[in-house]
């Protein structure tokens, strides 16, 4: 039996096709020419700062003379950052696999998902300015500005990122693996550490890196919590530099040598997100392979 010949595409439809794809793909680029613009002036006013001085040695606080490297700035983000990742990523997935696998109807369920939502939308510099009345002033910990503080104020920030990206990665995991789990016998605790959350990695590991990068580029809650300085320290109590501190600090002066670094730490910054996003793709792309 011959398969039933389709009836031929009337003009107006092909026509219509035809707007519709270009009317896309005009709007694609649109989308793309900020994107393009702000790499190529990056890559304008920073590549000419760029060099191992730059990021081998500190900053040197002199307004005469050579303002030194960002070496400080950079392992500060590291630092502060991974703190903050640290803390923010297990209790965010370890929410999003309660709303998910344990509580999703409840009541109380509801009401976290109201809230994390409400987090979401906060901006950075209320997170700062939390953290900088309930932990800076109070004096907790000791000294007044210390890294730690930054990374509880990066940690708030991250924690509603990656608490919704997961929760809706986890919600795509199909009901059937579960249901063939456990039939196979096997308790609840086992079906999520052993196929759901390795069905749902990919997309968890995607989502804790858009948080990191969010948290990477925050100025506002370091600026109230860890301040800025010019040495590289590794203790969590004291002061620490980062690259958005930095940039913030030195962007505005008058002298064309400092907008020239905070030029090289922007770039420096985008460059790190870029690794980022490209550590992302690799494990997704092993996770579709193995």
């Amino acid at each position: 039996m011959s398969a039933l010949a389709l009836p031929p595409t009337s003009a107006r439809r092909r026509r219509a096709d035809r707007v519709a794809r270009g009317l896309v793909a005009l709007l694609t680029l649109v989308a793309l020419v900020p994107l393009v613009l702000i790499v190529y002036y990056l890559l304008k006013q920073g590549l000419s700062s760029i060099g191992l001085d730059f990021w081998t040695t500190d900053p040197t606080g002199s307004f005469l003379g050579s303002p030194g490297g960002i070496k400080s700035a950079i392992l500060g983000t590291i630092v502060m950052v991974g703190l903050a990742t640290a803390v923010a990523v297990p209790v965010g997935v370890g929410v999003a696999i309660w709303l998910v696998e344990l509580g999703r109807a409840s009541r109380f369920a509801h009401a976290v998902r109201y809230f994390i939502d409400v987090m979401t939308g906060v901006p950075s510099i209320v997170f700062g300015l939390f953290v900088y009345i309930t932990l800076v002033l109070a004096g907790v910990g000791g000294s007044s500005f210390a890294a730690w503080k930054g990374s509880v104020a990066l940690g708030l920030l991250m924690l509603p990122i990656v608490t919704r990206s997961a929760e809706v990665v986890l919600l795509l995991v199909p009901d059937t693996l579960r249901e063939a789990a456990y039939a196979l016998g096997a308790p609840r605790w086992r079906v999520i550490a052993r196929v759901v959350l390795p069905t749902a990695l990919p997309g968890i590991v995607t989502g804790v890196l858009l948080a990191i990068a969010r948290a990477a580029g925050e100025t506002a809650p370091l600026l109230f919590t860890a301040a800025v300085v010019n040495d590289t320290t590794f203790n969590v109590n004291n002061r620490m530099n980062s690259l958005p501190a930095l940039i913030f600090q030195n962007v505005g002066q008058a002298q064309d040598r400092l907008v020239q670094m905070a030029w090289g730490a922007a770039l420096t910054l985008v460059a790190m997100v870029l690794v980022l996003t490209l550590l992302a793709r690799m494990i997704q792309r092993r996770s579709r392979l193995s």
